[in-house]
């Protein structure tokens, strides 16, 4: 749902302001600074490379070793079930998922290019395509070879693959199943789209780290032919934005990264709240609920937003510096509109009665629905602040 930007009108106060304050003002904004008196295009460079290298870095690294984990349990698993090996199984699951929700405010960036969010995050799972699957025995000795992990990203289609495949397979009414309730086909089907899911995340962190990430994760991409360079040219997606403004930079200017940095952060605060939860809240698709076999919804939720936060004041918690965040590089009064709009759409969230799943028409999924739409709004207003630069 599109919503509407809202353009707030500039106060007219004290008409007899005298020429000296005028012309403060105007030096100030010719110089580029905030209402703070900080030089916003001199630190904004600095604020680009800290969003690369202090939050989408540790995101994706974090991320990447947690599905890594994940799809060398779920494969041992296969050999050897057992009840504890599930449970541990689902403690990694859940700690990969907080970390792909903590990156949803940056999927501006490979996530989109190479359709990794469709692919690795695409629900309700379509069970009966699932039906189908576990009575092909010619797909499923295709996803059990030594590249089924590749076999199944590309032949199995998104609403069987990624998360919520493997969350389908280890929960049930929000906790771990038991060994015995799983069966040999479904360990064939799960370690082959865990090892999707690694390799979508490795081509990830590959993507923005470049040369910095793990060479194994490097050599995997190259071995599986799965891309990550900005359109196939030699940058990676972190160089890419770091370098706006230079040449074969995509982005023209450090303003149009700093607004597509931003714009993100706009886009899952709409999509939280108008699609996440209005969704099933307002009865236009009640099946349309993102973690309903553990439960999580809510969880993922606050992960989001916390993905917000995350970028707007300067890096992940105990990575930031706020001198070279959003948060002290724009207007006071907008800065402080967006950081309590952030703390009230997590405080909305929090609210919420738990399972969503269960509990998706209680009346209170309504604010958190509006705090989401105020917060994606407020970021609206600082994408048309930075414009005015």
């Amino acid at each position: 749902m599109k919503k509407t930007i809202i353009r707030h009108a500039m106060l007219m106060g004290f008409v007899a302001l005298t020429l000296a304050f005028t012309s403060c003002k105007d030096e100030n904004e010719k110089n580029g600074n905030n209402n703070n008196n900080v030089p916003v295009e001199d630190n904004s460079a600095a604020i680009v490379a800290r969003f690369v290298d202090h939050t989408v870095a540790p995101t994706y690294t974090e991320l990447a070793a947690k599905t890594e984990l994940l799809a060398a349990q779920l494969t041992a698993l296969r050999s050897n079930p057992s009840d504890a090996g599930i449970r541990e199984a689902c403690k990694t699951f859940l700690a990969a998922r907080e970390q792909w929700e903590k990156s949803e405010a940056f999927l501006f960036g490979a996530a989109g290019d190479f359709g990794v969010d469709p692919h690795i995050d695409s629900w309700p799972l379509d069970e009966d395509a699932f039906s189908t699957l576990m009575n092909s025995p010619a797909m499923l000795n295709a996803i059990d070879g030594d590249y089924g992990d590749v076999v199944a990203g590309e032949r199995l289609g998104n609403a069987l693959l990624g998360f919520h495949g493997i969350e389908y397979i280890l929960f049930a009414n929000g906790q771990p199943k038991s060994a015995a309730s799983i069966s040999s086909n479904d360990w064939i089907y799960v370690a082959a789209v865990a090892g999707d899911l690694r390799n979508r995340c490795y081509q990830l962190e590959v993507s923005w780290l470049g040369n910095k990430a793990p060479q194994s994760h490097i050599d995997k991409l190259d071995d599986i032919e799965l891309p990550y360079t900005v359109a196939s040219g030699d940058n990676s997606y972190g160089d890419n934005i770091k370098n706006a403004g230079r040449a074969g930079s995509t982005y023209g200017t450090v303003t149009a990264a700093l607004i597509a940095i931003v714009q993100g952060c706009a886009d899952i605060a709409d999509e939280v709240g108008s699609s996440k939860i209005y969704s099933a809240w307002h009865g236009e698709d009640v099946t349309y609920i993102e973690s309903p076999y553990s439960q999580k919804s809510i969880i993922d939720f606050h992960n989001n937003i916390v993905s917000i936060q995350n970028v707007w004041m300067g890096g992940i918690e105990g990575q930031r510096d706020e001198s070279q965040s959003l948060h002290k590089n724009v207007s006071a009064d907008l800065d402080a509109k967006v950081t309590t709009k952030i703390q009230n759409a997590l405080a909305k969230i929090d609210a919420m009665p738990a399972p969503f799943v269960q509990n998706y028409s209680n009346p209170a999924n309504g604010e958190a629905v509006e705090a989401c739409a105020e917060l994606s709004e407020a970021l609206d207003e600082v994408i048309e602040e930075l414009r005015k630069r």
